[in-house]
């Protein structure tokens, strides 16, 4: 099976979903190019052809090893290193010849520098064939792009040519036993030498990938301030060289985690011990860039998550279309159906919301290169232009993560039922796939971590004018909703200005200041016990801000597209209801 090809989704939003005029000249200056590549056109035309080749593989070789993968694992771990299987070992050497590993590193250090977004659906084809193989594909590329964007030259050369060879990958190296979710309790420690280098010692756990060859690993240094403010990033290579010429083991693999799930890929302890680093950044600084990483692994999920998701009403259909009960097949049987039907439209939804907001992030990425090199400063327009997809992809992260994570668990889960008994036995992968959608509600800050950022982000943004923002939400925004002509669009402000109108009174009801004025005053803010019934609708919050967020963006596809109307209103029917179960709930409050 073709993911792409056999998709109209994805050919629609390949096509019009993604703003390729405001895209390419960041990738390419003028045509033909070097490549000899006449035009835009053209240029379009290849990435496509790329990714019908990658949709190909996906759907035809690592589908059809993900039952084989998930049973055998993803190898052991033996002398403090992991030793890959030789199933993921077949999946490695065919991303690589398939120039995966280095869709967009520059072409500098061997990659194809393609944009982000050509790779980012690549890596929802992988996910949709098989998670495990995903997850480890995404440590190749990911450490490529943060040594590329973060790391010295000299760190350049001698390890972005190897990752995209398929020689050494990676790790984000933060969770501790006792520092999760609380990133600022580490107790990693990291002590200077007299050569620059530095030596760390502590342990992390959870580390997908762990054996990878290479990590980013947070610790603080010695009387470095407590919590955030005293976290330091380090690289540390496992296989180092000694004073002798030896190659020695810089840091051990000590376990790899038995998981309900994802089986097919590392999850690992690691034990650093007097382990050679090297800083990245300045000290005490870290967390800044570990962020960048984070809020790119966060989006990862979301890719993840819809390839999860397209699996699961794939194979629900797939089964409905043959199995017969009551004599008739499944898929006439009107429930049945009604429910299959609102699992495909949540599913393409969300994979539109998801591609508008991954070539916004390719934007993002390209200017935020850019901005690293003092050489190539950013010119007017696109510091302008670099503000406002900073602000766009703030906003989004922790919704794409929470959306595509919560969403693709419950797609799973109506898809297995769909199976009836038959969702238990490994017969069917609806099983695995239900098994391996856990991770993503889990690892890079679970749905609630996301709801709190969200609501942070959020109530930051109303302060900013508290006074104008609270008019507006109280009232709806009645003049704008007056003036639209459009029904598309006057359909959305309408839901938009009744979630602001129940929001509003949520945070009045919470806050419960002594006077309206006092709602203004950012002091009236400190209260910890008010803020923290407050805190308890983040959750809801964030979805009624996801299910908005995704709505805009089908509200603007259907305004350029007649034919996408049909499903910019079936996602209504959908989270009208939902939307007004929350607001109930946060009444009930009152």
């Amino acid at each position: 099976m073709n993911y792409y090809d056999d998709s109209k989704e994805w050919k629609y939003l390949f096509r019009n979903a993604i703003d390729w005029d405001q895209l390419i000249p960041l990738y390419h200056k003028e045509f033909p190019t070097s490549d000899g590549i006449k035009d835009k056109e053209e240029l379009i035309h290849i990435y496509e052809e790329l990714l019908s080749t990658i949709a190909d593989w996906a759907g035809s070789s690592v589908a059809e090893r993900a039952k084989d993968l998930d049973l055998q694992g993803a190898g052991i771990v033996k002398d403090g290193r992991t030793i890959n299987g030789e199933l993921l070992n077949k999946f490695y050497a065919e991303a690589k010849n398939l120039g995966i590993f280095g869709t967009h590193i520059g072409s500098e250090y061997g990659g194809l520098n393609l944009p982000a977004v050509i790779a980012t659906m690549t890596y929802v084809f992988v996910s949709r064939a098989c998670i495990s193989s995903s997850t480890q594909l995404s440590f190749f590329v990911t450490m490529a792009d943060m040594i590329e964007r973060f790391c010295d030259e000299d760190l350049k050369k001698k390890f972005i040519p190897k990752i995209i060879n398929g020689e050494i990958s990676g790790a984000m190296c933060l969770t501790e036993s006792d520092a999760g979710s609380d990133i600022g309790s580490i107790k990693t420690t990291a002590t200077k030498r007299q050569d620059g280098r530095y030596l760390l010692n502590g342990s992390k756990c959870f580390i997908t990938n762990g054996g990878g060859g290479l990590g980013f690993v947070l610790a603080r240094i010695k009387d470095a301030p407590q919590g955030l403010q005293g976290i330091s990033l380090f690289f540390v290579e496992q296989e180092i060289t000694n004073d002798k010429g030896e190659s020695i083991l810089n840091y051990r693999v000590t376990k790899n985690e038995e998981k309900i799930g994802l089986h097919g890929s590392f999850t690992c302890e690691i034990v650093y011990e007097n382990s050679v680093a090297r800083l990245v950044g300045e000290e005490n600084k870290g967390l800044q860039i570990m962020f960048y990483l984070m809020n790119e692994a966060r989006l990862g999920v979301g890719l993840q998550s819809l390839g999860g998701m397209e699996a699961s009403v794939h194979l629900m259909r797939e089964y409905a279309s043959t199995r017969v009960q009551f004599s008739k097949i499944l898929i006439e049987l009107p429930l049945y159906k009604k429910i299959l039907e609102d699992l495909e439209i949540e599913c393409s939804a969300y994979r539109a919301f998801l591609v508008d907001t991954m070539w916004i992030y390719d934007v993002f990425q390209k200017l935020d290169m850019k901005k690293r090199v003092p050489t190539n400063s950013l010119t007017e327009d696109e510091e302008k232009l670099f503000n406002n997809v900073s602000k766009v992809i703030r906003k989004r992260t922790p919704l794409v993560k929470y959306y595509g994570a919560e969403a693709f668990s419950a797609i799973s889960t109506k898809a297995l039922q769909g199976f009836g008994g038959y969702g238990l036995m490994k017969d069917y992968p609806i099983e695995r796939i239900h098994r391996d959608s856990f991770a993503p509600l889990l690892y890079e800050g679970t749905s609630q971590i996301q709801a709190l950022m969200a609501l942070k982000d959020l109530i930051k943004n109303i302060l900013k004018n508290p006074s104008l923002n609270f008019f507006k939400m109280i009232s709806g925004d009645p003049i704008k909703k007056f003036k639209e002509k459009n029904p598309i669009r006057k359909k959305f402000l309408t839901i938009q200005s009744e979630f602001k109108s129940n929001l509003a009174k949520l945070v009045l009801y919470t806050l419960k200041p002594v006077s309206l004025n006092k709602i203004f005053d950012i002091k009236s803010w400190s209260d910890e016990k008010k803020i923290e019934i407050l805190m308890t609708h983040a959750e809801t919050i964030c979805q009624s801000l996801s299910y908005l967020e995704t709505l805009k963006v089908l509200a603007t596809h259907a305004e350029k597209d007649f034919s996408r109307e049909n499903l910019f209103n079936g996602y209504c029917k959908i989270i009208i209801p939902r939307l007004a179960y929350i607001y109930s709930s946060w009444k009930m409050c009152n």
